[in-house]
This record gives C-alpha cells, structure tokens and sequence, in this order.
C-alpha cells in the first residue's frame, strides 16, 4: 500500500535524521530502515530534500500539538501560561532520547537560508512565536509580541544548552528568566 510505505519512509527518516543528522543519513539508509524500495521511494518523493522538508512540516504539526497539550493541562494562571512552554522543555530535555530541536539542527545543517528546509524550520519557529504572542496577548501584556520573541529566544537558548550539559536544568533556568521578564513588563490596565 503507498499510504504504509510513505508512512514507512517517513517514520525512518524523522527518527535517523534526529538521531544522526540529515547529512549523515542517505536514501540508501532511509530505504534499508523502512523496508521500502527505490521506486516506491521515488513515487512519493523526488528526492531526499523532499523527504527532509515533509519530515520536518510532520514534525512541526506533532510539536505545536504537544505544546498545546502542555498549555492545556498547565495550572498556570492566564499571566503565567506562556511558562508552560519551559514547563514542558524541561520534561523533553530529561528523556534519553532528546537530541536537541530538530528544527534549529536543520537550520545549522542546511546552512543555507533559502532552502526549502531552512524555510519550513524557521517558519516552525514563527508558529511557536505567534502561540507565546497569543498567550500573552491574554494574558493581557502590552508589548505581546516583542516579549513573545524574548521568549522564544529563551527557549531557543535553553534547547542548545540542555543539549550541551546533557541536563533539564537549562529549562529551569530559562523559565527563572522568563519569570523576571513577565513580572517587568508592563500590563494593560483594567478598564472602568
């Protein structure tokens, strides 16, 4: 069935290109990984770009679902909610399995800034952005959306470090930041 060998593929491919690399993985072990042949292989996708960039906009549909998922289930009043972000970077940074952001590894493989893979990992990147801006926005903070980048810059930050010391402790340090920069900034005032 194409829709299981296209599954197959991609399912290989998310899992060698975080744990490996884009680069160090190619078409002829994406194939031995997922059982699947060349010609099905080249069906579904042109070449091992493409791959890349559905891989990725797969990945960035499954993350975005998990963050709202942490935001959902988080005790946070509305002012404190956009802390939920680190609250859940903090249990990714503790499995075995965490290798860093895939998007922010693709950034740095690529290199290139117009490839269609850069494209879809910064625009991922945008997508957290817009949901810390929303949330911030109800939580009723004026300048929502420069703050929303701090935090995300925060986040970003906290990702390579947790990778680096190998610890969830660069989440808790990162929300101990963000804390300060939601007690500073200024809100809206209630209106009478």
């Amino acid at each position: 069935m194409a829709t299981n060998a296209k599954e197959r593929l991609l399912s290989a491919a998310e899992r060698l290109f975080y744990e490996e690399g884009i680069r160090a993985v190619g078409i002829e072990r994406i194939l031995s990984e997922s059982g699947v042949g060349r010609a099905s292989f080249y069906r579904h996708f042109p070449s091992k770009d493409d791959v890349v960039v559905e891989v990725l906009r797969r990945r960035d549909g499954m993350w975005r679902a998990w963050l709202d998922g942490r935001i959902a289930v988080s005790e946070r009043s509305p002012e404190e909610l956009p802390l939920a972000l680190f609250d859940g970077l903090a249990e990714r940074f503790a499995a075995a399995s965490f290798r860093g952001c895939a998007f922010i590894n693709t950034m740095v493989e690529t290199a290139d800034p117009d490839s269609p893979a850069h494209h879809v990992a910064a625009e991922h990147k945008e997508k957290v952005i817009a949901v810390l801006d929303r949330l911030l926005a109800e939580g009723g903070y004026r300048d929502h959306e420069a703050l929303a980048r701090q935090l995300a810059l925060l986040g970003d930050g906290a990702i390579v470090t947790a990778l680096r010391e190998g610890t969830p402790e660069a989440a808790v340090r990162a929300r101990g930041v963000a804390e300060i920069l939601l007690r500073t900034a200024e809100r809206e005032t209630a209106r009478v």
